[in-house]
């Protein structure tokens, strides 16, 4: 089965996702799932698709009642088989939701989850600095930015642990490491500063 190239990947995201926050959140996680497939000597094309479309549906679908089978990601999951999208990336998507009760078996699985918060707080972290750059964000600021439970209240701390937990990654590597990712696209994200 060939994957679907970037480009049509991207053109879906677009089609489904008006925000820009979503946009952007969806390429930090793209990002990240490159930086981590190179790491580990995993195919960057897929681990890159499966971050780039991850939330794709979450506008049109929030499932605000966490449904395993109807809405995010679940209805994202039969978009995109329909559209031919390999069964690893779609189980991989499942899994980042836990309501899904999809277990998180392959590493892409294990990476999408654990970059998939994380992102959302450095993206936070970045913001409230005076020049709003991902580049004065360090594993220290965010570590004290995930102590602090009224700031980006949406992000799910336990979700950040145990992603580094279950890839088997110290939580400040983790943190350095997808950090990192985001700088170098910096601009893509918003988060060049001013």
């Amino acid at each position: 089965m060939t994957l679907p190239s970037r480009a049509e990947t991207l053109a879906l995201m677009h089609e489904y996702t008006a925000s820009d926050s979503l946009r952007k959140h969806m390429l930090a996680v793209e990002g990240a799932m490159r930086a981590y497939a190179r790491k580990f000597s995993e195919d960057e094309e897929s681990w890159g698709t499966a971050g780039l479309i991850h939330d794709f549906d979450y506008e049109r679908f929030p499932n605000n009642a966490h449904s395993p089978t109807e809405e995010h990601p679940a209805e994202g999951g039969r978009i995109l088989r329909s559209k031919g999208y390999p069964e690893d990336i779609l189980v991989a998507i499942l899994g980042h939701a836990q309501y899904c009760n999809t277990p998180r078996e392959s590493r892409m699985a294990k990476t999408l989850f654990a970059v998939d918060e994380l992102t959302g707080l450095i993206t936070a972290t970045a913001l409230v600095r005076p020049t709003k750059s991902v580049h004065e964000v360090d594993a220290r600021s965010v570590r004290k930015k995930m102590k602090d439970k009224a700031f980006a209240r949406g992000v799910n701390r336990d979700d950040v642990i145990n992603g580094a937990q279950e890839l088997g990654v110290e939580l400040d590597d983790h943190i350095s490491f997808v950090i990192a990712s985001m700088q170098a696209r910096a601009a893509d994200l918003g988060l060049a500063g001013s």
